[in-house]
């Protein structure tokens, strides 16, 4: 027997129209004080204050930081957690994109923890639990609302770091797609891309075997049959809504989709991992300063292409969720109709195609590949394996827009 699968989420996961509405509930069975992480723009709409006004009214006390800022600058953490101990809540809950969840697991941890950020870079350096965390996400993208890391801008250090343990995860993940009815329509495609290279490697990641210990030695270990399942099910979704709800911020069906898209991405992700459209990232963003979900969105066909001999069967299975016509088509075919159907997607929805438009300049190329492919934790989730050689062809190839250079 073979049959071999793991997961780590939160203990629950509640989504649809409205769901907001239950947050004091969900609260009110963690404590009575709430610290409440978000950022500046979220927290002068109508939603915010009609949650925390439900918070109080349920007796619980809340004290809001609401000066999250993109990326979670290290410092920032450390301020939040000072204003926070005088408070000494007794849950933490972060509402808005994948920012003000990451600062809120973070908060939570050094609230728990004490000690610094930088203790805790890596895996499993999380000594236990720490304070519940309640995430509700406003936009459709990051799945950090069920995954167990938070990614951090060390101003120490050039690329951005991340701390992962199945301490992190939240205890209760919200998901209201009426809070992401206001995402302006770039938001949305960078977000919903975001989701979709979530889905697509983590269902394209490497295979590890069967080995109990897997799950205790790493924190992403891989595909299993359980990621898989929530990763064709993000696939599908995304697929079929993205570009409606980029088109048509209004359709609340489409944002739902976009939503749950996203959701089940961070289910498949948050174990399995993600590969090498992350790691190009990680330099590429660092010099770029461009937005995460738009960074990994603009690698994903490249490294797909790379990964085709290795990974024709999953793109096969791909491009079913994407509903492509598979009749007579060799996985090979579909592979590459597969591709096609994500840069068409992409293209559609304003995801810049070339990293030289992204604003890499040609000189940090060798820089870039020579950062990526140290970032072991990624590129050894990758289905087709690289070395140095490779992996400046992928940036080159990237750079220069030609698909076809990527197959070596």
């Amino acid at each position: 027997m073979s049959l071999f699968a793991a997961l780590r989420l939160p203990r629950e996961i509640l989504f649809g129209k409205g769901q907001r509405h239950v947050i004091p509930v969900v609260a009110a069975r963690l404590g009575r004080r709430a610290l409440v992480c978000t950022d500046e723009r979220f927290a002068a709409t109508d939603p915010f204050g009609e949650i925390v006004a439900a918070l109080r009214a349920a007796s619980i006390d809340v004290l809001v930081h609401d000066r999250v800022l993109p990326d979670v600058p290290r410092d920032t953490v450390a301020v939040c957690v000072e204003e926070a101990r005088k408070f000494a809540p007794d849950m933490v809950i972060g509402i808005g994109g994948g920012s003000c969840l990451d600062m809120a697991k973070c908060a939570a941890l050094l609230i728990s923890h004490g000690g610094q950020l930088q203790d805790y870079y890596g895996e499993f350096k999380v000594p236990g639990p720490t304070l519940p965390l309640i995430a509700v996400p406003t936009t459709a993208g990051t799945g950090s609302e069920v995954t167990p890391v938070a990614v951090i801008s060390d101003p120490d250090r050039t690329l951005k770091v991340g701390i992962s343990s199945p301490y992190l995860i939240a205890a209760a993940a919200i998901c209201d797609p009426e809070l992401t009815m206001t995402c302006p329509p770039a938001l949305t495609a960078i977000a919903g891309a975001d989701a979709l290279t979530h889905a697509i490697e983590a269902f394209t990641a490497v295979r590890r075997g069967t080995d109990p210990g897997l799950p205790q030695k790493h924190v992403f270990i891989g595909k299993t049959a359980l990621t898989d399942h929530f990763a064709l099910l993000a696939i599908k979704l995304l697929g079929r809504s993205l570009e409606t709800a980029y088109r048509q911020p209004s359709d609340e069906d489409a944002r739902a989709d976009v939503m749950m898209g996203a959701l089940a991405a961070g289910c498949a992700f948050g174990t399995a991992g993600t590969a090498a459209a992350h790691a190009v990232q990680y330099p590429v963003g660092a010099i770029t300063h461009t937005p995460h979900g738009l960074g990994v969105a603009t690698m994903l066909p490249y490294v797909m292409k790379y990964n085709r001999t290795a990974a024709a069967t999953e793109m096969a299975e791909i491009a079913s969720a994407l509903c492509l016509d598979g009749k007579g088509r060799t996985p090979e075919e579909l592979a590459d109709a597969t591709i096609g159907e994500v840069s068409r997607l992409f293209g559609a929805i304003g995801i810049i195609p070339t990293l030289a438009e992204l604003g890499l300049p040609a000189d940090k190329l060798d820089w870039t590949a020579e950062q990526a492919i140290g970032i072991e934790r990624l590129i050894k989730n990758n289905p087709r394996p690289f070395d140095l050689r490779s992996m400046r062809r992928l940036v080159q190839a990237a750079f220069d827009g030609d698909l076809a250079s990527c197959v070596m």
